[in-house]
């Protein structure tokens, strides 16, 4: 398949981006704008790969147009290989260092939860372009002001988005919910309850499975008997291939519908190109969303062939461009005049829509579930779900 690519050649695409983003330049004018996120360590660092693609050509789309007030941007790069201690030197290190204007990432939800005082302090913005856990962007929302914004999934809302689908979808209203024992998977295991029980409906079976286990036909097989049709998976990509290859080993097919890590690579490499296009799962663009996704894709992939994960790009791209909205707005880099840009930024257009207001005092989610997509993998690329339960979804199935 040609969309897997290599952790050697993940690294080795690192090094080259890292080398050319630090090219200094005009640097008395310059505006930095740092990048912190794992590009080559966890399962997730090919959403951190690809969202540094997109970083990138907005910084390049930026400087063909002149820069930002007349000055070059410039990105600085940071690996956090999926780690905490890396991620907050990294974090300290552009601030303090390079003196950056604003920092997107990270990669990773625990590696951002770890570091969110650190921008909050020294108050410099930072956007999220792939870290999805709801209190990102939540934990100073009390402030005076709030540094930390999103331009991303956020779990709850992707949650909202399967389970509206699930429950449009069943012929008997019997669903499931299948999770691994992770944190991640036991608080999707707590939303997906939550959101079923606004719909009017009580899972007909709950199942867990270890991080590392391989085979969950004895899960299934409970959930088989108790007569799902549906059922919601609350892992990450790698696990929701395990689920899939043990359906396989029973020949039971209920709709799977499973969360956005099920966009990476490990899915398919586990389960196998054919047997991963039977898992549904939400997306805030797809490579053939729209024109632009289109035309930045096209770039991107003859750039970089085996470049996964094109929603992570399109988010890269759309946080820095509202980051250099903020900039113009504020006409500085002032840290707090930034954090107040970017809460009364008009209109700007991203590849994943034209944004307006995307952010308030009270609001920092640049996307909610009504901009998402239902996506799947279809002979080796991530396209759009357009079925007929999709085009049945109203406002009101998407309970939350």
């Amino acid at each position: 398949m040609n969309t897997l690519i290599s952790r050697r050649a993940l690294g080795a695409l690192l090094v080259s981006t890292g080398l050319t983003l630090s090219l200094p330049a005009f640097a008395q004018n310059e505006i930095k704008i740092g990048y912190n996120a794992d590009q080559s360590a966890t399962g997730a660092a090919e959403l951190g790969l690809a969202g540094l693609y997109g970083f990138q050509a907005a910084i390049e789309d930026l400087n063909a147009q002149g820069g930002v007030l007349g000055r070059k941007i410039v990105g600085v790069v940071r690996d956090d290989a999926g780690a905490p201690p890396k991620s907050i030197q990294n974090m300290n290190e552009l601030i303090d260092n390079e003196k950056v204007a604003a920092v997107v990432g990270p990669t990773n939800s625990g590696n951002a939860l770890a570091w969110l005082h650190i921008p909050q302090q020294k108050k410099v913005p930072v956007i999220s372009h792939v870290a999805t856990a709801t209190d990102i962007t939540a934990r100073y929302a009390k402030e005076a002001q709030n540094y930390i914004f999103r331009v991303s999934m956020v779990d709850r809302e992707q949650l909202a988005l399967l389970t509206a689908y699930a429950v449009k979808a069943s012929k008997t209203k019997k669903i499931a919910i299948i999770a691994d024992t992770t944190g991640y998977g036991q608080a999707a295991t707590k939303d997906l309850q939550e959101i079923l029980a606004l719909h009017g409906i009580t899972p007909v079976g709950i199942e867990k499975f270890g991080p590392k286990d391989t085979d969950m036909t004895s899960q299934l097989a409970k959930l088989k008997a108790a007569g799902a049709d549906m059922v919601l998976s609350g892992s990450l990509g790698d696990a929701t291939a395990q689920v899939l290859k043990s359906m396989e080993k029973m020949d039971y097919y209920p709709g799977l519908l499973s969360t956005w890590s099920s966009i990476n690579t490990p899915l398919v490499n586990i389960a196998g190109p054919k047997l991963s296009e039977k898992t549904i799962f939400a997306a805030s663009t797809t490579e053939d969303a729209n024109d632009r996704a289109v035309a930045l894709n096209k770039r991107l992939i003859a750039k970089y062939p085996n470049m996964p994960a094109f929603v992570s790009a399109a988010q890269g791209y759309d946080a820095v461009m509202l980051i250099a909205a903020a900039v113009k707005q504020a006409d500085g880099t002032d840290g707090p005049k930034l954090q107040q840009a970017l809460e009364n930024l008009g209109k700007v257009q991203g590849i994943i829509k034209l944004y307006d207001k995307p952010f308030s005092k009270e609001q920092h989610e640049a996307l909610g579930v009504a901009d998402f997509h239902l996506a799947q993998w279809k002979n080796g690329r991530v396209v759009k779900v357009d079925d007929a339960v999709v085009k049945g979804l109203t406002a009101a199935d998407l309970k939350r």
